[in-house]
C-alpha cells in the first residue's frame, strides 16, 4: 500500500484528486497509475483503470488471475466493475468511500454472487494515510478558492 500511496502523492503536480494504485503479479509489481482526468481530460483515467491496462499489457492478457490491486481509496462503480472483467483475484484499498464506492460503502460490485466472478476484498489498510491525504488535497483546493 506504501507504493500506491507514493503513486498517489504524483497527481496533485497536474491537478488530480490524490488515488493511486499498485498491480502486484505475485510477489512483483507489473503495474501502478495514478489518477489522470484533469490532465488527460479523460473520464475513464481513474488509477485503478490505468493500472489494470498496464498490467494486462504487461501480461500479454486481459485476464488478471493471480494479481492483486492495492488503491488508495474504494474503487467506483466503473473501477469495481474493470476488476470482476479482468478477473482480478484480489483488492486491497485504503480508505472508505461513503458517495461512491463500490466495494462496500455504496455497492458491493466485486463480491456480487450474481457476476461470473467475484474478487476478494480487503478493506481499510493504511486507511488513516489515505484519508490524510485526500483531506489535506481537498482543503488546499478550497484555501485556493
Amino acid at each position: 500500500m506504501q507504493e500506491a500511496l507514493a503513486e498517489a502523492e504524483l497527481a496533485p503536480a497536474h491537478g488530480d484528486v490524490p488515488i493511486g494504485a499498485v498491480l502486484v503479479h505475485g510477489e512483483r509489481v507489473i503495474a501502478r497509475g495514478h489518477n489522470r482526468r484533469e490532465v488527460d481530460q479523460d473520464p475513464t483515467a481513474h488509477a485503478e483503470l490505468l493500472a489494470l491496462r498496464a498490467g494486462a499489457h504487461h501480461l500479454g492478457s486481459w485476464r488478471l488471475g493471480g494479481c492483486t490491486l492495492y488503491v488508495t481509496l474504494e474503487p467506483c462503480v466503473m473501477c469495481a466493475g474493470a476488476l470482476v472483467l479482468a478477473r482480478l483475484d484480489r483488492v486491497v484499498f485504503a480508505a472508505d468511500d461513503p458517495k461512491a464506492g463500490a466495494v462496500g460503502a455504496l455497492y458491493d460490485v466485486p463480491r456480487d454472487p450474481r457476476l461470473n466472478h467475484t474478487v476478494e476484498v480487503v478493506r481499510g489498510v493504511d486507511a488513516q494515510a489515505s484519508s490524510a491525504l485526500l483531506k489535506g488535497f481537498f482543503a488546499a483546493r478550497r484555501r485556493g478558492r
